[in-house]
């Protein structure tokens, strides 16, 4: 039932809410805003009080003449000022109930977010308590009303026995301490309330409490128009020896009293209470098993956050402090776009103009709706940046390693092997990479050329060991120290794991394009492949200057003898004088190319040179592989890390 009546009411929001987008565009439409205005709209009945305050009379016999005083007096300003103060009231009493409505639709109340609901349930009884109150201080024929309905309605709770109601009997029993008193709740309630809604915004992640100036303006607009179109006015002066016969209701404010003379104050105690009861134990029901917190990598950073039950990949990265583009929150802009690398999440109700049926298509999902299944991986497009305490503990970790072998496989080329401490074990998916760290903090970036420990598998007691494929890079800091100066046992400073590329899950056939040590992280994704026991069609492209650079053939061979949906396709670029080479010449790129015309179905996964990356995607999508199944990693020879595209 509970499920029902929220997509009833989420349909009705996202419907009425594409009506406002088209009127007032996604930055401006007043239902994202929802929050932020009642807090404006606080502040305004909160400054139009205080001056109202200033002029009033808080005697029993001065407090409807100072009312008359300040509505008559002033130009016309204290007219304007009461006029506002009254429907500022209404319209925060009603924003307040549409942003609880809101938030019940789309149920954001679960979790994390108790918190926050509960303690809106709790503003709201306090903004009715206060405009209620308000309601008596005039001491007109509807101050006689509300404060004897309330006092009635108190009466019944067991404890008082009627003797509040006693208080109005005679016109002389209501003496200006009594009047004190109910001032003194019309400023209490109001500081309570300024407290909790302090409190009632610390679990949100940024949370707005301005909405943007047009609204201001427009809102304050409102106000004036309101001034002069519907000014308040009082009603006649209170009369205790007579019961008031015709009165003029706020129905935003006082709905409940026109219930205690309809029913038996009982019954009225039995529907607000249980009314209250059901908002409070909303976030659980029905009761749900809490989600583990998932990991949420975001790239080109890399920054890892935490996202717990329920949370947005937007409020999870708020929350650590990432800055992330975001307007709307409610999936309305469009400017939180992401794209999902790896993993699942669900997308959460959105407008379909601001996610669109080709941006699905490509993986991409709005990070204010979407909430992720399991550890995910993003791409957001500006670099995220984190506060100094988020930024700690969002750091790629630091390592210590030693270089235990160092084997020559050609000129300009060295595999290492480096040994973590014994007992360390560097969790990492095949096809990411190291920061070699070197003394003066620059950092040299390196992709494992071996797989990852499988899953459940028990850790070497004796530390883990990764896997590097070096190439002589002339004038190269690092690399010309490792063919130099590099001994066994030397310790090497590096942190991550990075980066984002690695085997996507899906059916289709599989392509790499390997340039030069290009084929390092493509090396750790097959072997992880061949590990899972992966059945998808998968051929690899390898394209280097000369023969002499094909290294670890007698791997490549074992793999294609030992699984039959390997292929494996050397190209030389550089091999015009090479007589004795037999096999494919050119770009590796165009190789694929010729043999593979149609790309469509296909998924491909390209690592080497920025050159050959930049120049064989465009070539790609050209022969109908789309963009979301094209995978690429770029280098350069001196980058921090590889660029990813």
């Amino acid at each position: 039932m509970i499920r029902l009546l929220q997509r009833a009411l989420r349909a009705a929001f996202m419907a009425a809410e594409a009506v406002f987008n088209r009127a007032f565009g996604d930055r401006l439409n007043p239902l994202y805003h929802l929050g932020s205005i009642s807090f404006f709209l606080f502040w305004v009945v909160g400054a139009t009080g205080i001056v109202l305050y200033a002029f009033f009379d808080t005697s029993v016999s001065g407090a409807w003449r100072s009312v008359q005083a300040i509505t008559e007096g002033g130009f016309g300003l204290g007219s304007a000022m009461r006029t506002a103060h009254r429907h500022a009231t209404d319209a925060m009493l009603l924003t307040m109930l549409l942003h609880l409505v809101r938030h019940f639709a789309f149920d954001h109340l679960r979790g994390f977010r108790w918190f926050s609901w509960v303690t809106g349930v709790v503003l709201l009884w306090l903004a009715y308590i206060a405009g209620a109150n308000g309601y008596m201080l005039p001491w007109d024929r509807l101050a006689q009303y509300v404060t004897q309905t309330s006092f009635e309605w108190l009466d019944w709770l067991p404890g008082f026995g009627g003797t509040l109601i006693r208080n109005f009997i005679a016109p002389e029993h209501v003496n200006d301490r009594l009047f004190s008193l109910l001032v003194f709740i019309h400023i209490g309630v109001p500081l309570g309330m300024l407290l909790l809604l302090w409190v009632h915004v610390q679990r949100v992640p940024k949370a707005a409490t301005q909405p943007p100036r047009p609204i201001t303006l427009a809102l304050l607009a409102m106000l004036v128009v309101l001034a002069v179109l519907a000014p308040v006015a009082s009603h006649p002066p209170a009369d205790l020896h007579t019961a008031p016969q015709t009165l003029s209701i706020d129905w935003f404010v006082l709905p409940i009293f026109t219930l205690v003379h309809q029913w038996s104050p009982r019954t009225v105690w039995l529907l607000v209470g249980g009314a209250t009861l059901v908002l409070a134990v909303l976030p659980w029901l029905p009761p749900r098993r809490a989600g583990r917190p998932l990991q949420v990598t975001m790239h080109p950073g890399p920054v890892r956050v935490s996202a717990r039950s329920g949370e947005t990949l937007l409020e999870a990265g708020l929350r650590a402090g990432v800055a992330l583009p975001y307007d709307c929150r409610a999936g309305g802009c469009g400017l939180c776009v992401c794209t999902v690398l790896n993993g699942k999440v669900d997308l959460g109700p959105y407008q379909a103009a601001a996610l669109t049926e080709p941006m699905r298509a490509r993986g991409q999902a709005l990070m204010c709706c979407a909430v992720a299944q399991e550890d995910v991986e993003l791409e957001v497009p500006d670099v995220p940046t984190l506060s100094t305490a988020a930024a700690a503990a969002a750091a790629p970790r630091r390592w210590q390693g030693t270089v235990r072998t160092m084997q020559r496989l050609g000129p300009d080329l060295m595999r290492l092997h480096v040994a973590l401490p014994p007992g360390q074990h560097i969790d990492f998916v095949a096809g990411q990479y190291i920061n070699i760290v070197l003394e003066d903090g620059a950092k040299r970036a390196f992709s494992f050329a071996n797989a990852p420990a499988a899953p459940g598998a028990p850790a070497r007691t004796d530390g883990d060991v990764i896997e590097l494929h070096v190439r002589r890079i002339p004038g190269g800091r690092f690399t010309g120290h490792v063919f130099e100066a590099m001994r066994e046992g030397d310790r090497i400073d590096f942190e991550g794991p990075l980066g984002r590329f690695a085997l996507n899950d899906s059916a289709r056939p599989i392509l790499f394009v390997a340039g030069a040590t290009g084929f390092a992280p493509i090396k750790s994704i097959l072997e992880d492949a061949f590990r899972r026991g992966i059945s998808r069609p998968m051929k690899l492209y390898w394209g280097v200057r000369t023969a002499a650079d094909l290294y670890l053939l007698d791997e490549l061979a074992r793999w294609q003898r030992e699984h039959a949906n390997f292929g494996f396709v050397p190209v030389l670029s550089h091999a015009e004088a090479d007589t004795s080479w037999s096999g494919r010449r050119g770009l590796v790129h165009e190789v694929l190319l010729a043999d593979n015309p149609d790309l469509r179905g296909k998924e491909i996964y390209a690592c080497g040179s920025v050159k050959m990356v930049e120049a064989a995607v465009p070539d790609f999508v050209a022969h109908g592989m789309e963009e979301e199944f094209c995978f690429s990693d770029a280098f350069t020879p001196s980058a921090a890390k590889p660029a990813g595209t």
